[in-house]
């Protein structure tokens, strides 16, 4: 079954299904690439790793502080005088077990795909980015990683195709404002940071196509994301893990749940 949006799902961030879109998402445009690619360029995809604590909530990349107390129980506190008359508690018997949280590290991957000048050298010419959760979670590893790397290419001879298709978290720092749209795409070509090109991309219409740049005089490569969205959303069965009742994080508007309970009804008719 389809998705009810014809852009982007928003409910596969909402309900824990990012990592294995994210990752599936890379393979298409992988293939994309690689099968259109002229023979004189490369497609690799290439991964960075970091620690994260894993918490019962889900992982999470900021130190971890335990946060229990222990009250006594009234009636066993005890006083003794000290010198001068003045009357303190001592420190209660501890019987009872308390709840803590193990600290558990695991590793998080990030893969991303890059395109690479088949010489000898094989240096890079355009590096495509999916952002992840952790990407837009100030302060977090993830973040951090990423913003180092983009600066790089920003300020360097690669172009940089970035993807964000999470509406939740901090968007990439840029001196103008992104587009209002709860997505966006963007192209940076080699040495013309200052002037990026970015696209609004939304969840009630088809997300645009964009260009990923080689080395002129040779054309742009065209990335076709929404076909590659849908088709790995029917391929998932993504549809048997989502529950379409409950309210999105962060909240619709009113247009716009109404508009989702519209849609929703026209999918229902046609099940």
């Amino acid at each position: 079954m389809k998705s009810p949006f014809p852009g982007m799902d928003p409910y596969i961030e909402d309900c824990g299904l990012w990592e294995d879109f994210h990752g599936h998402l890379i393979e298409k445009i992988y293939e994309r690439l690689a099968d259109t690619a002229p023979a004189h360029y490369l497609v690799r995809t290439g991964e960075r790793s970091y620690l994260v604590l894993v918490e019962s909530e889900g992982k999470v990349s900021h130190p971890f502080l335990p946060d229990v107390s222990v009250t006594a129980p009234e009636g066993r506190k005890k006083t003794t005088r000290k010198r001068g008359g003045v009357a303190v508690a001592e420190p209660a018997e501890e019987t009872e077990p308390v709840t803590m949280r193990a600290f558990i590290e695991e590793e998080h991957r990030e893969a991303f795909v890059e395109i690479y000048e088949a010489t000898p050298e094989q240096r890079l010419v355009t590096c495509i980015e999916v952002l992840s959760a952790s990407n837009k979670r100030p302060g977090s590893e993830g973040r951090d990683l990423y913003l180092r790397k983009r600066q790089s290419l920003l300020l360097g001879a690669a172009n940089l195709v970035e993807i964000d298709l999470l509406r939740g978290g901090e968007r990439m720092p840029m001196l103008d404002p992104w587009p209002n749209s709860p997505y966006t795409l963007m192209v940076a070509r080699a040495k013309k940071y200052q002037l990026c090109k970015a696209w609004p991309a939304h969840f009630r219409r088809p997300l645009p196509r964009i260009p990923a740049p080689l080395i002129k005089p040779d054309p742009d490569l065209w990335l076709d994301l929404q076909p590659m969205v849908d088709a790995i959303y029917q391929r998932s069965r993504y549809e048997r893990s989502i529950d379409y009742t409950r309210p999105l994080s962060p909240l619709l508007g009113p247009e716009e749940s109404a508009w989702l309970e519209q849609q929703l009804r026209a999918r229902q008719s046609q099940a």
